[in-house]
């Protein structure tokens, strides 16, 4: 059976470890839990063998999460359409998790890496919302920010909700999942509407 390369994107080190640009590495901690294994070092990343994919958290920082990501795509030999890139996105709402494949940056050093070394942009995305920054806040300096702690409150049910995501993709597709998880923005008290 043929694996799938799933990328979380995010900075490492405890000082980032909340911040909304760590999502991609939120949904990777619960893929992992849900396998029951433990990250290991590998290649410039923490990495997670599974049955049906390798979960990877690029550790060298957001703008040069391509690097690892490449040279573990290699090693595997996982071409570019069995790779998912789950990433914190600023033009999706809080709550709001949405699929696709390609597509621009949208400014996102982290995709803008992987896009670069890849030499594609089509590889699937799982956009994690984290909304607008507040008045004329530097989306730069929203991004490095904690979760509220409004937010906080709901997030450990998104970041589940986006391991559901990425799963669903493995298993059932893009048109499915887009079906399912894009109807309407996520209701945070429970399921899809």
């Amino acid at each position: 059976m043929d694996r799938w390369l799933i990328v979380g994107l995010g900075n490492p080190g405890d000082q980032y470890a909340g911040n909304r640009h760590n999502a991609g590495f939120m949904v990777a901690d619960e893929l992992a839990a849900r396998a029951g294994g433990k990250f290991k070092a590998k290649g410039g990343a923490a990495v997670l063998e599974t049955r049906a994919a390798i979960l990877v958290k690029p550790l060298s920082y957001m703008n040069l999460s391509g690097g690892p990501a490449k040279q573990l795509a290699d090693f595997y030999k996982i071409p570019p359409e069995r790779v998912i890139v789950v990433h914190d996105e600023l033009d999706v709402p809080y709550g709001a998790l949405r699929a696709k494949l390609g597509g621009g940056d949208n400014g996102h050093n982290g995709l803008k890496s992987i896009t670069k070394v890849f030499g594609t942009r089509d590889y699937l995305r799982v956009r994690f919302g984290i909304g607008r920054p507040p008045g004329r806040m530097d989306p730069a300096a929203f991004v490095l920010k904690d979760f509220a702690t409004a937010e906080r409150k709901d997030l450990a049910f998104l970041v589940d909700r986006g391991a559901d995501v990425v799963e669903s993709l493995m298993e059932r597709g893009l048109e499915a999942t887009q079906n399912e998880y894009h109807r309407a923005d996520l209701n945070i008290s429970g399921p899809p509407r």
